[in-house]
């Protein structure tokens, strides 16, 4: 009885290995597997045919044929004068609304920082006098000078007046503050 145990053990995975390499074999014949893109002739019209739910569309007419009439152009509409008044009334209320307007987020520079009174005002005076048009703001907490100059709202505006001032101060730091607009009021 062990015997055929045995030798039913070793025989039946020596047959699978046979019968897998017989197919294998450069002459064996072999099963030919179509690709999935390629259409088939013998391919059946699938279960959801849908042409009977389909708009009829009429084929349109050869250029050159006799009765075929070219649509006529219509026209672009034109804009109605009510919105345009709107639109002028609603921009005429936001100017005057933002000509009372007197603070906004801007940029400052920093020129000073230090305990020295005299050097904040000297150093004030060098861009007075260079640059008249230019505000300037010196302010003290104690024991701390700290001189700004400008009113920018811009990032760009604000390096270009830092790299003007360079030759004046020793340092210049951006500084991310509320400036005024309308200096004049």
């Amino acid at each position: 009885m062990m015997k055929v145990r045995l030798v039913n053990v070793v025989a039946v995975p020596i047959l699978l290995w046979l019968v897998a390499c017989a197919s294998a074999s450069p002459g064996a014949p072999r099963a030919v597997v179509t690709a999935d893109t390629v259409p088939s002739a013998k391919a059946a019209m699938p279960a959801d045919d849908l042409r009977a739910y389909r708009l009829p569309v009429p084929a349109p007419p050869p250029a050159g044929a006799p009765g075929a009439k070219p649509a006529p152009a219509r026209p672009a509409p034109l804009p109605t004068n009510h919105v345009n008044a709107q639109v002028e009334q609603r921009l005429r209320d936001q100017a005057f609304t933002n000509q009372n307007v007197k603070y906004a987020q801007g940029y400052r520079l920093l020129v000073y920082l230090g305990l020295e009174r005299d050097q904040a005002m000297a150093i004030r005076r060098a861009v007075i006098g260079r640059y008249p048009d230019e505000t300037d703001y010196l302010t003290f907490k104690a024991p701390v000078y700290r001189l700004y100059v400008g009113d920018y709202l811009t990032r760009l505006e604000v390096a270009r007046a830092k790299s003007r001032l360079r030759g004046l101060t020793q340092r210049a730091e951006v500084e991310a503050t509320q400036v005024v607009l309308n200096k004049n009021q």
